[in-house]
């Protein structure tokens, strides 16, 4: 596929979300299997391919951090980021299957272990909540703000690494949650913030070429991408766990992950959030499946 080496990990944790009521517990950790089912492996053709197991799902809230399954969940970016911190290289591109989004700790762990790296964050949601703001306790809502070091130092400072990533070097992309106290704590910090609007305001190109730019200004050693399948438009991937109206077309993603992918800088990429659950009849994953893979075929 690639004049890089291509390797595949399966992070199929639900830690990060609280269930819903209809739920035993949330669907995502299905996703790995899922994809595999619809060829995503067999197309990827990954070098390697690396799997953890997450810890049984609960809803513990832990009372110190205001986080449920924080200790799970930091045991678990632990073991991720031990897995994960050998292949990040120059000739390698890593790509991981969630999972929900609190999966970005462990991630971001490896990168602060291997230098000093940027993320293009692509979420319809800033996951910028603290937890003294958060109406569910789960990861999954709070992971940019954790792995820039906001939140409490349980999770923010795991191994002493605080931060995972300098808020000036990432760009949180696609946001549609249009709340102004939702949106104020990462309008405060250092993030370079494009909500949906701001984005095709500026253009994609443009977003894109300004983040590749930054990289370069700051020296950076490379940059990862963190794709939340809610970015998404409502109608092409409603198989998450929270919809909202809107979102990208999957022409629009194609121009963004194109220019990135091919960055000789680009480390690897995070899939999250599409829930095998609800997408009975694969439609809406297919579909992924088939614009993904041809991304990667051209980009890599």
């Amino acid at each position: 596929m690639s004049s890089k080496k291509v390797n595949l990990f399966e992070f199929p944790t639900n830690l990060g979300l609280k269930k819903k009521d209809t739920e035993i517990e949330p669907g995502v950790k299905l996703l790995p299997g899922w994809l595999k089912k619809h060829h995503f492996h067999e197309l990827v053709k990954p070098l390697q391919t690396f799997s953890l197991t997450p810890p049984a799902y609960t809803l513990e809230m832990d009372e110190l951090s205001g986080v449920r399954n924080a200790d799970k969940i930091i045991r678990y970016a632990c073991s991720q980021s031990e897995i994960l911190l050998p292949h990040f290289k120059p000739d390698t591109f890593n790509i991981i299957i969630g999972g929900d989004c609190s999966i970005l700790i462990g991630t971001t762990m490896a990168l602060k272990k291997n230098g000093d790296y940027g993320l293009f964050f692509l979420d319809g949601h800033t996951d910028f909540v603290l937890p003294e703001f958060s109406s569910t306790g789960g990861a999954a809502g709070m992971d940019l703000a954790i792995v820039t070091g906001n939140g409490h130092e349980k999770l923010t400072n795991i191994e002493q690494l605080k931060p995972y990533l300098k808020e000036e070097n990432i760009w949180c992309v696609g946001n549609r949650e249009y709340d102004e106290a939702y949106e104020k704590p990462i309008i405060d910090s250092a993030v370079n913030y494009f909500d949906l609007n701001r984005l095709r305001e500026t253009g994609l190109t443009n977003c894109v070429r300004q983040f590749l730019q930054m990289i370069d200004n700051n020296r950076l050693d490379g940059f990862f991408i963190h794709l939340d399948l809610d970015v998404l438009n409502d109608e092409i991937m409603p198989a998450v766990d929270c919809r909202q109206e809107d979102g990208l077309n999957y022409a629009e993603l194609t121009i963004i992950l194109e220019l990135l992918i091919s960055s000789p800088k680009a480390a690897g990429i995070e899939i999250t959030i599409l829930d095998p659950n609800l997408d009975q009849t694969g439609k809406y994953t297919t579909d992924f499946v088939t614009h993904l893979t041809s991304i990667l075929e051209r980009s890599l």
